[in-house]
């Protein structure tokens, strides 16, 4: 089953790629070696789920969001930009009407594509219009944000067709972020905030709870709507559960070479033997520091699932369970990697065949900013490209404003 495609397409080129096509071919499992660097691995975190969640707490938290505010207020770069791109963009718009459905129908390649656009993109615009409220106080982007809200929960009741999960994962997603801010630091009321949680539990989290054993970028993604969700139902078991998918699949999307020859597979995932892993892996056999189960199948893909790896930290991290410490050096080699050839490498032979397709997308602000701004660690190839795709906007699936959230935010 295949996801929606970006638009903008990076194709990156050498030639040597026949060099390289045929060595896949042979299928030499070789490990590249990682330069000696200090690693932000250590000991996993503890394995239960906060006593007492902490509000507004998926993705952005009270302090990061006053931290944001006071930039946008001041005036300062990169936020007040990003907050500006923000303001301009169709979600911020007052005059938004929600297009809920009951059934929200999601195939292939989107096709057919019955409410999904408008579900994520409903989604998006609760979210940006809750930042623009706790950013401006304003009360009426708060009401407009419980306005859409609101009538998703009044009618949605399931998702179907092949991409329904990813669908779920996807929208899933962004509705926590949205409904935690509005919740937890609107004080005009919402008095359908119990239905909307209602509807995360009823109609999201049973699927997104599952996982899945499609392609890695699916299950990080619902899993990221998984402890989303969670969160705002104040669910401990839930959230037990989608860390522990976490934990199984982030070794299994990224590769290091303390692996050994070939990556880890994700439990349940039935695959064994070299052939099978390789054939998961898109055809590669050289694994390196900071290679995805997706970079050889385009790095928009790749982008998604970076991304929710960084998110679901992030939220952990808010919540008092850091997961930063256990798996970040994957996350900083993966961001390394890709934002390397996205800067313009020469990609070799043995990487793919020579070729990478498409691009990562807005989404290396989050992780960035967790290892190199708060923990100091240096990515220099993940800061220039964060640097130039400034203000990050939105890939209009999940990823939305991630500059004026996570740029530089100490919090």
């Amino acid at each position: 089953m295949r996801t929606h495609r970006s638009k903008n397409r990076l194709r990156i080129w050498t030639a040597s790629a026949a060099a390289g096509i045929a060595g896949v071919l042979a299928l030499t499992l070789i490990p590249q070696a990682s330069a000696a660097k200090a690693t932000p691995e250590a000991a996993p975190a503890v394995a239960a789920a906060p006593t007492a969640f902490t509000h507004p707490g998926v993705l952005v938290s009270r302090p990061q969001l006053d931290f944001v505010r006071g930039k946008v207020q001041a005036g300062a770069a990169p936020w007040k930009a990003a907050y500006d791109q923000m303001m301009a963009s169709k979600y911020a718009s007052l005059t938004r009407t929600a297009a809920p459905r009951a059934t929200v129908e999601c195939g292939s390649y989107s096709n057919p594509n019955y409410g999904c656009t408008d579900e994520r993109e409903d989604a998006i615009a609760a979210y940006t219009l809750s930042l623009a409220f706790y950013i401006t106080q304003d009360a009426k982007y708060a009401q407009k944000a419980i306005q859409i809200m609101d009538a998703w929960s009044a009618v949605i009741k399931s998702h179907t067709n092949s991409n329904a999960p990813l669908q779920t994962g996807w929208a899933g997603s962004v509705w926590p972020r949205a409904a935690e801010i509005v919740k937890y630091t609107y004080t005009g009321g919402w008095p359908n905030s119990a239905r909307f949680g209602t509807m995360l539990k009823n109609v999201y989290l049973p699927t997104v709870i599952k996982g899945s054993q499609s392609n890695g970028n699916w299950e990080l993604s619902m899993t990221e709507a998984a402890i989303g969700i969670s969160v705002f139902l104040e669910d401990r078991t839930s959230y037990d559960k989608a860390v522990a998918t976490f934990r199984g699949r982030v070794p299994a999307y990224i590769y290091l070479s303390s692996d050994g020859a070939l990556p880890k597979v994700a439990p349940g995932s039935g695959l064994s033997g070299s052939a099978a892993i390789i054939k998961y892996w898109q055809g590669q056999s050289v694994f390196m520091d900071g290679l995805t189960q997706e970079t050889c199948r385009d790095l928009t893909h790749t982008g998604y699932g970076i991304s929710a790896i960084s998110h679901i930290a992030e939220t952990s991290r808010i919540q008092g369970q850091d997961l930063y410490p256990e798996v970040g050096e994957r996350l900083r080699q993966a961001l390394g990697l890709q934002s390397k050839y996205m800067m313009g490498a020469a990609v070799p032979s043995n990487l793919c065949g020579g070729t990478l397709k498409d691009g990562l997308g807005p989404i290396t602000e989050v992780g960035f900013n967790a290892l190199h701004t708060r923990l100091g660690y240096a990515m220099t190839n993940t800061q220039a490209l964060t640097e130039q795709q400034r203000p990050a906007g939105s890939n209009n699936l999940f990823v939305a404003w991630e500059t004026l959230t996570h740029a530089n935010n100490p919090a």
